[in-house]
């Protein structure tokens, strides 16, 4: 299926360093999702990239889709043999009603066109299902590297983040879920970084790639320096706390 006109891609033209250089989701929190779910027959993850959620699930799941509308993402996505990955927006999923146990979105529901979406994961949803939509902004590592990145994000790139990026700085406050909601237990990313590695994710930034584009310089220059000499040699514990909303139908 085509994505619709009003797709947004911001992410086909990385896909393959955002396989390489973005953190890894907690398995704590596909446990709490399984457990949540009705049952484990099928889950739907949707604007799935490439597929980073959706093979953690088919860990705990007899069948995952995975539904993507960028034709790059889902050429670098994960195989598993419990997943399939189908071609479309979020707005017009093909899954059948009342079929999903569970429906997930992973640092995306920003870019949907919410109420249409939420229509959407309505009707997939059997009775009892879950939906859980998360996301994450700047990561934590120590207190000078924090205020760099920090400054970085707002004063560097700040004007160039899409306008949907807000959603995630407000902790998706504004993107509410029509179902009853579900308490859920707090969850984070971890993971070692040297120096390079990091500049590969801040790489990944939809923001940092449309100021190389449209202003012809590389915005990775003036943060370089600045980030090597504060991080120093070797690994640094990184931390990405998760906003995660989730509900029952």
């Amino acid at each position: 299926m085509a994505a619709p006109p009003e797709f947004k891609d911001h992410f086909s033209g990385q896909s393959a360093a955002y396989q390489r250089y973005r953190p890894d989701y907690p398995p704590a929190l596909f446990d709490w999702l399984a457990a949540a779910a009705p049952s484990r027959r099928l889950a739907l993850d949707v604007g799935t990239g490439n597929g980073q959620a959706a093979v953690a699930l088919a860990t705990h799941f007899e069948a995952v889709i995975g539904t993507e509308p960028s034709a790059a993402q889902l050429a670098e996505a994960r195989p598993h043999a419990r997943v399939t990955y189908r071609r479309e927006p979020a707005e017009s999923l093909s899954a059948a009603p009342g079929s999903a146990d569970l429906l997930t979105v992973a640092q995306a529901a920003h870019w949907f066109d919410w109420p249409r979406f939420t229509a959407e994961a309505a009707r997939i949803l059997r009775p009892g299902g879950v939906i859980a939509v998360w996301s994450y902004g700047n990561c934590t590592v120590a207190p000078d590297v924090d205020r760099l990145l920090a400054d970085f994000s707002r004063d560097v790139v700040g004007p160039w983040w899409p306008r949907e990026r807000r959603h995630v700085e407000e902790a998706y406050r504004g993107l509410p879920l029509p179902f009853p909601a579900l308490p859920a237990p707090a969850f984070e990313m971890r993971t070692d970084w040297d120096a390079p590695a990091m500049l590969g994710y801040l790489d990944t930034w939809s923001s940092v790639r449309r100021c190389r584009a449209r202003t012809g310089r590389d915005p990775l220059d003036l943060i370089a320096g600045p980030l090597a000499g504060c991080w120093g040699q070797g690994t640094r514990a990184m931390r990405w706390p998760l906003t995660l909303l989730a509900g029952r139908t």
